[in-house]
């Protein structure tokens, strides 16, 4: 096999990698997708992967579920860089108004990749939110929710901010949608990175 091949597979085993060790609570082994200055967006968290680790951990041992589910991979590589944009949906489970729901985010991951050595790792995850939906998880069971707070929240992602906000978790307004001056300007920093730009 050629290099691109092989540098194609080592990246998408690390997308998928994040999503199975991170979903599973396999902390030591998900930590060895993150460069030591990894950096992880999220509409609930901004820091560092190894907060976003801990920050995890202290959310599951309190009962937040969040899940993943991963679609097709697209990357572009430029010598030990690249970039990776990964289909995905975002699930996660919690009341509202004591009805407990689903709510359910498609849209992409959007990774800046290095190789450092002989590894590949993760130096920013920056999620494309781009349409998202809430179900009660038993039929006939319905929040009342509230709709102006609903619809002053970003439609790439109003119901999972609304969910987490409602659980206590401060949600980020100015993330990329699926279009948007937040995207463009995503996509100008990823072509900035491949070019030796940094990443953030």
């Amino acid at each position: 096999m050629d290099q691109a091949l092989l540098d194609r597979l080592a990246i998408r085993d690390l997308v998928e990698n994040w999503a199975l060790w991170r979903d599973a609570g396999d902390w030591e082994r998900f930590r060895t997708v993150w460069h030591d200055d990894g950096w992880m967006m999220a509409t609930w968290f901004q820091g560092s992967g190894d907060d976003f680790i801990r920050v995890n951990k202290e959310g599951c041992a309190k009962g937040v579920s969040i899940l993943h589910f991963l679609g097709g991979t697209s990357i572009e590589l430029a010598g030990n860089r690249a970039i990776a944009q990964t289909k995905m949906t975002i699930s996660q489970r919690a009341p509202v108004h004591g009805v407990p729901c689903d709510v359910l985010c498609t849209g992409r991951f959007y990774d800046f990749i290095e190789k450092r050595g002989d590894r590949w790792g993760v130096v920013l995850r920056q999620p494309i939110y781009e349409k998202d939906r809430l179900d009660p998880v038993t039929p006939g069971q319905v929040p009342a929710l509230d709709h102006s707070k609903l619809a002053a929240l970003p439609e790439g992602y109003r119901h999972l901010a609304y969910i987490q906000e409602e659980i206590g978790y401060k949600v980020k307004r100015d993330m990329p949608s699926l279009k948007g001056p937040e995207v463009e300007a995503l996509y100008a920093r990823g072509a900035a990175w491949l070019k030796g730009a940094p990443a953030r």
